[in-house]
């Protein structure tokens, strides 16, 4: 059995503000530690179920060089570092037989949640519909976060995602997608950077048993399947991202002066256009 836990930061327990999960802010280290442990967690969980199985660990926050190798349970492998094919799932594979997600957050727009936002805080909104000629993906497209996009990318490699761990809002988002996955809250959100949250060894407690149990009904929980061809309609904070994007072909400006669109034959090459106007949204101008 191969599974990758996929760690972001924003969602580990006791987290709430950016200068725990920031490299240049004053409590980043304390940030790393906590995500590092609740990664051994989500590890000792799988392997309790699993005792042989596989386990890659991707760490999929900010510069993907958070969680601490040193710290990590040994009996995983860490994917560290970018730029990396499949970005917060690098690793990930047809014969991946599920994949977890650890310390993910709401999507941006949503809330109240433990800093939400979608990748880089450059994205505000990206809709997803199935291709549908003279149709208006702004209103039959589905909004989706990082837990929405990445989870259709383990669903396009026929992965199911069987566990999410973060904020309440984080879990909410998770079970509309794909109502049978284990989700575990670990904090109860208050706004962007205020929540209620559980003593980080409760958490990883609960973490452990969940990991135990959705890897053991991993075959129960179905993958999020997103068929193509696709529309897709991405909402971008920088005008001049706008500008990069429709250098792409196939990228053109959609309704709206921060919308751009584009069709993609299948969610595969959607997901991988995304991250690159992700990108995109880095750049500033000269």
């Amino acid at each position: 059995m191969k599974a990758l836990i996929s760690v972001d930061m924003e969602g580990i327990s006791g987290i709430v503000h950016s200068s725990e999960t920031n490299p240049e802010r004053y409590d980043y280290q304390r940030g790393r530690e906590l995500m590092t442990a609740e990664a051994n967690a989500v590890i000792a969980g799988v392997l309790d179920a699993e005792p042989t199985a596989d386990v890659l660990v991707a760490d999929a926050h900010g510069t993907f060089r958070n969680l601490l190798p040193e710290q990590l349970d040994r009996r995983a492998r860490l994917v560290r570092g970018k730029p990396r094919g499949l970005n917060m799932l690098a690793g990930l594979d047809e014969e991946t037989d599920a994949a977890l997600f650890v310390g993910y957050h709401v999507r941006a727009g949503e809330g109240p949640g433990v800093l939400a936002h979608t990748m880089n805080g450059e994205i505000l909104d990206v809709r997803v519909a199935v291709h549908a000629p003279g149709e208006d993906v702004t209103t039959t497209g589905r909004s989706l976060g990082e837990t929405g996009l990445n989870a259709a990318m383990a669903g396009h490699l026929g992965v199911p995602v069987v566990l999410l761990s973060g904020d309440d809002a984080a879990c909410a988002e998770m079970a509309d997608l794909v109502p049978g996955t284990v989700t575990v809250a670990v904090k109860e959100a208050l706004g962007m950077a205020a929540a209620v949250t559980l003593h980080p060894e409760e958490a990883r407690d609960r973490l452990r048993r969940a990991a135990a149990d959705a890897v053991t009904r991993r075959t129960e929980i179905p993958p999020l399947a997103l068929t193509g061809p696709l529309d897709v309609e991405v909402d971008l904070a920088g005008p001049h991202t706008i500008d990069l994007a429709t250098l792409i072909p196939g990228v053109s400006r959609a309704a709206g002066a921060r919308t751009v669109a584009f069709t993609a034959p299948d969610y595969g090459t959607a997901y991988r256009l995304i991250l690159l106007l992700a990108q995109l949204a880095t750049i500033r101008p000269a």
